[in-house]
């Protein structure tokens, strides 16, 4: 259906008006449908009909379409795998199994009665149809981004079972395709086995060791997108060369980087950006490109084909989504989203439709004939559509109930200031601050530079450190504030800075010793640690923080009786929970008993291991343990505190000794205040005899040591 006054310019040829008219859509259908009520994703797809060939035919779907489509499917299946909270699947892998296993038996079991006694195809065929009904495409999972639900149970299940539903359905393909080569042998399914089992061998163990080491070498976020990029799609390579569909290496390539991407991470930002804005929406209008509305009232059973086709994989799916809810007992919300999330036919579906359409029977016939590649791409159109439509409502329900639930509990008082003095020091201790931040904080970072009055050069120097501070912190797409303070000491400008803004905690680089007589805390962090009360952490980052493999928490004995234990615990957490790696707390058993019931509860999916020691200085024996990529991290314990011995005192000399090749955090918790200033956050009451009266569960030592 062309336009008559401009026919003779169509289709658009030009590669600037083809680039100009996509921005166009990308930018306008999320803007015109939105208002409508309408999901994004399904505006992308009917654009792409109403511009496509079959359409008001615009454009073409000429190679810029394959091109930039794939990447998007691609991009799909790789973000998809990113954002999965490996920790998590750990505990849900079994969920994700069952869910892939019956969205793939349902559809196919009922698809090929169906094809057999309605559509009265012969079983191979048969077959091949149904497995098309069984496999899905993650359409809708930019919605879930969206709405920032991607590590809800629900959602890590389905794109759990994605994997596996999608895997059988190739494998079926395969099987079938091979069937109908003349140079399949019988060495053909054997070798195609090994050839898997060597790509994804090969990816598991090269990919993170490569990108652990460029990540290492190289810190320019530009350079580190383009290598994530090219690694997706030498594993998508890999697997076709494999006889397997490229989105399962891209899908394995987003699992073996997971831990190196973390998710506050500036990269991890740069990759959801550039997917969701440009080649995403590329993908789906190429899918849209390919629908033809005109074929339901053609000549055929297209029509009949399609309804069965559409009926069948909708109630597959949603049986399968069902079953797995009533057997892990879930919500009916968690069931629409698996159910939306999993519904949707696209990439595998057009790869099966096609295998069969290009087969020639011996009879000269296709396997897969016009009817059925007219009405799969009908199924493509109302299965994307059932599932933005679902998913969008699910998603939009779970979201108002963790809001719910987030402003019920009582927000801590998280307000970082993060202190900067030299530039190779800016890059980690963001980074690491970024790790540690409250993913629903309502407080901006506070980056802060303390110059002397009369030092007009430093005054200069330091406004550089903070615009690099606020680079990195948009790049992870987190407000920074910057601060440059004039003082006459460097110590008194930050100490000020904290009490006339109540700051919860300083975040600083650790000092270099320029000389063996001078303090190894440097005579600005002797000056914080005299004058302030609330937590200082000092930092020295000898490898990027996203390479860390493994943590090590070293904690003084009655640590849980300090003023800011729930405080460092909450922190170090949450960077174990972002890096995803292991963490092993080193400390006295009661102490690590506090600590294993707060992670337990808030922090389930993180892989701990405790290590029972007397609480005191363990530096010596760790030395023997901690790898050149682990992070030593020192819960220290002031002078005068319960928690402190005197065996604290050799902890500098130590680090000299057995750790300047280690990555380092030393944690100085709040302590109770003194009259300086308040050192209590809303989590903690402000005094002992204040923490005593409320009750606070894990003051509860305290409370029996004084009776």
């Amino acid at each position: 259906m062309e336009i008559p006054v401009l026919s003779a310019y169509l289709p658009i040829t030009d590669p600037t008006w083809i680039f100009f008219i996509v921005l166009c859509i990308i930018l306008f259908a999320p803007v015109l449908l939105g208002r409508l009520k309408i999901p994004h994703i399904i505006g992308m797809i009917i654009a792409g009909v109403l511009i496509g060939p079959h359409g008001l035919h615009i454009l073409d779907k000429d190679s810029s379409f394959e091109l930039f489509g794939k990447v998007g499917l691609y991009y799909i299946m790789f973000l998809a795998s990113l954002e999965m909270d490996l920790q998590d699947m750990k505990r849900i892998g079994n969920k994700a199994f069952v869910l892939g296993i019956l969205a793939f038996l349902f559809p196919l079991g009922l698809g090929i009665i169906s094809n057999v006694w309605i559509l009265e195809y012969n079983l191979i065929t048969s077959v091949l149809l149904a497995s098309m009904y069984a496999s899905h495409t993650l359409i809708a999972y930019p919605i879930v981004i969206r709405y920032g639900i991607s590590r809800h149970r629900s959602v890590s299940i389905a794109v759990g079972g994605t994997i596996v539903t999608d895997t059988l359905t190739l494998l079926v393909l395969a099987v079938i395709a091979g069937m109908f080569k003349e140079s399949a042998s019988d060495w053909f399914w054997p070798l195609m086995f090994v050839k898997v089992l060597a790509v994804g061998g090969f990816m598991i163990y090269a990919f993170p060791r490569i990108g652990r080491w460029f990540f290492k070498k190289y810190n320019d976020g530009v350079v580190q997108y383009i290598f994530v990029l090219a690694m997706v799609f030498l594993g998508a390579g890999l697997m076709e060369l494999a006889g397997m569909e490229g989105i399962l290496g891209a899908f394995l390539a987003g699992i073996v980087l997971n831990r190196l991407i973390p998710r506050s991470s500036p990269l991890m930002n740069h990759l959801e950006f550039v997917g969701n804005a440009l080649f995403i929406p590329y993908f789906l209008i190429s899918v849209g490109m390919i629908i033809d509305v005109r074929i339901l009232f053609g000549e055929g059973d297209a029509l009949r084909v399609a309804t069965v086709m559409i009926v069948i994989a909708l109630l597959g799916k949603w049986i399968a989504s069902f079953v797995t809810q009533k057997i892990y007992k879930m919500s009916n919300l968690e069931r629409d989203l698996m159910f939306g999330l999993s519904n949707a036919q696209a990439a595998a579906t057009l790869a099966a439709v096609l295998v069969g359409y290009n087969i020639i029977m011996p009879d000269g016939s296709r396997l897969l004939g016009e009817d059925v590649l007219n009405g799969t791409v009908i199924l493509i159109l109302v299965t994307c559509i059932v599932s933005s439509f679902i998913t969008e409502n699910a998603a939009r329900k779970i979201t108002l109930q963790t809001e719910k639930t987030i402003e019920d509990q009582p927000l801590e008082d998280e307000k970082v200031l993060i202190a900067l003095a030299y530039p190779e020091t800016v890059d980690p201790i963001v980074n690491l601050a970024l790790m540690m931040r409250q993913e629903h904080c309502e407080f901006p970072m506070v980056a802060l530079n303390v110059v002397l009055d009369d030092d007009d050069a430093a005054r200069e120097r330091g406004q550089k450190l903070l615009e690099q501070a606020t680079h990195v912190a948009s790049a992870a797409n987190v407000q920074m504030q910057t601060k440059v303070r004039l003082a006459t000491n460097l110590a008194n400008g930050i100490i000020h800075a904290m009490r006339e803004n109540d700051y919860s905690e300083v975040v600083v680089g650790l000092h270099v010793q320029s000389s063996p007589t001078e303090s190894f805390f440097g005579p600005v962090l002797l000056g914080l640690l005299s004058g302030l009360n609330r937590q200082i952490m000092m930092v020295r980052s000898t490898m990027p923080i996203n390479t860390i493999r493994r943590i090590h928490v070293a904690i003084p004995e009655k640590a849980e009786f300090e003023a800011g234990f729930l405080h460092w615990v909450e922190r170090i957490g949450r960077l174990a929970e972002g890096l995803g790696c292991r963490i092993d707390y080193h400390g006295h058993p009661k102490t690590l008993k506090h600590i294993r019931k707060y992670l337990l509860k808030k922090h389930p999916a993180i892989r701990a291991e405790y290590h029972e020691t007397d609480g005191g200085n363990e530096l010596k024996r760790l030395s023997q343990i901690i790898r050149e990529d682990h992070l030593l991290v020192v819960v220290c314990a002031r002078r005068g505190s319960i928690s402190f011995r005197p065996s604290f005192e050799h902890i500098p000399h130590q680090i000299k000794k057995y750790y300047m090749k280690n990555s380092l955090l030393l944690v100085f918790p709040d302590t109770y205040s003194t009259g300086a200033m308040p050192a209590m956050s809303i989590m903690q009451p402000r005094t002992a005899r204040d923490r005593y009266e409320s009750g606070n569960e894990w003051f509860g030592p305290w409370r029996k040591l004084k009776e």
